[in-house]
């Protein structure tokens, strides 16, 4: 995949750490944008340390963190409901970017054997506190071990995206199933606001997908993508965000109903704030 700086897509600000300005650069083969510079590894990091980075957390300290893990409750129950529809009969689970473990430990409770990858050591500790087993790194896992391979708004974090992609073509069972989930830069939320949208959040999104991204990127692995699903509720909380970054308030109504609305040109456009992907090989 070539970009060039001649590719220019928009400039887009970090608001929630460094106040960084970034390009985003598009692949029009792909229809795939690249946060342009990208730091390097070593700095990376740095872009991740601030309180309110909300994965890597199970703070409930205000009324937006509270009705997000209330919310994620059933969003993670209907995860490993999704994973059982493609895959019935129970395996290995592998989730990359596990996060503080919910969603592994639901996954456990319904018999799922499981495997977490998480980079971020606080996420990581909160996770093992609840009976998380991680992997020290996706390389050293065996081949064709894993029945499903869930990556939850992680796919956008990876430095070499191609590479992310061949890996886990290798660790998929040839029957498994491969289910990512990553924010929609075609969304009415997303073109509504601009370079306010809270779900480009550079530099820690390195690459911001479209439908024909995701297609294109697991043809060249061999496999197929079966289905798009939405996810409801990511287009209020991304709205809420967006509000919050461009007029520098928690808009609760404003951002709700743009959440809403969001969701209803997604019903006509089929394009909503952010999309689950089911793939397998072919």
């Amino acid at each position: 995949m070539k970009f060039s700086e001649d590719h220019y897509y928009s400039t887009v600000k970090d608001f929630s750490v460094s106040g960084e300005s970034f390009s985003l650069l598009i692949n029009e083969e792909y229809q795939l944008l690249k946060t342009h510079p990208q730091p390097t590894l070593d700095r990376l990091g740095v872009y991740y340390e601030f309180e309110d980075y909300i994965s890597h957390t199970d703070g409930k300290r205000t009324l937006f963190e509270k009705t997000y893990h209330f919310i994620k409750r059933s969003a993670i129950k209907n995860k490993v409901r999704l994973i059982g529809s493609y895959q019935p009969l129970k395996g290995k689970l592998l989730d990359i970017g596990a996060g503080t473990g919910d969603f592994l430990m639901e996954a456990k409770k319904q018999n799922w054997e499981i495997v977490g990858i998480e980079p971020n050591e606080k996420a990581k500790a909160i996770a093992v506190g609840k009976g998380v087993e991680f992997a020290d790194a996706i390389e050293k896992l065996e081949s064709n071990s894993f029945d499903v391979i869930t990556l939850w708004h992680v796919l956008e974090h990876v430095p070499d995206v191609a590479h992310q992609a061949a890996e886990l073509k290798r660790l998929l069972k040839p029957s498994g199933t491969l289910i990512i989930a990553v924010p929609n830069f075609k969304s009415f939320d997303a073109n509504y606001y601009k370079t306010f949208w809270a779900a480009y959040d550079v530099p820690r999104h390195l690459w911001h997908f479209s439908k024909t991204a995701i297609e294109k990127l697991f043809d060249h692995q061999n496999m197929n993508l079966l289905e798009v699903k939405p996810m409801w509720f990511d287009s209020f909380y991304v709205s809420l965000l967006s509000e919050k970054y461009k007029t520098g308030k928690m808009n609760f109504i404003r951002g709700c109903s743009i959440g809403c609305i969001s969701n209803l040109v997604g019903l006509f456009k089929k394009e909503f704030s952010s999309h689950i992907y089911i793939l397998k090989n072919k």
